[in-house]
């Protein structure tokens, strides 16, 4: 998908890419899929950063404006808590403006290392 990883550090990972042609839904505008699945991105890098097995164990995402071909979308996922074996992150997908296109919510849960 292009996906860029921009920074990632304990608990936190910012991650971008540009909406392509390929990309667009029948409204000429971002297909949520894509903009879910950059935010997923941030969300796995975040959430693995601690260097432990770490997967999703649930998330949801709500989409505020529309994104456009040609436009380079960022997705920044924040650590919220973290305790026992699970984790809260959200994720803000941006435009270069700041407008915000989608806010997600992801729930980490760490694994053991033989069950990955």
């Amino acid at each position: 998908m292009g996906i860029d990883l921009l920074e990632v550090r304990s608990g936190f990972a910012r991650v971008a890419f540009t909406v392509r042609d390929d990309m667009l839904n029948g409204y000429e505008t971002c297909h949520g899929g894509f903009l879910f699945a950059l935010a997923d991105t941030a969300f796995a890098y975040a959430c693995n950063s601690h260097n432990r097995p770490t997967v999703a164990l649930q998330c949801t995402i709500s989409y505020a404006a529309p994104a456009r071909a040609g436009e380079r979308l960022t997705a920044t996922a924040q650590e919220r808590a973290l305790g026992g074996r699970t984790g809260t992150y959200d994720v803000e997908v941006q435009r270069v403006d700041g407008t915000v296109l989608a806010f997600f919510r992801g729930t980490s849960y760490r694994v053991n290392a033989a069950s990955t």
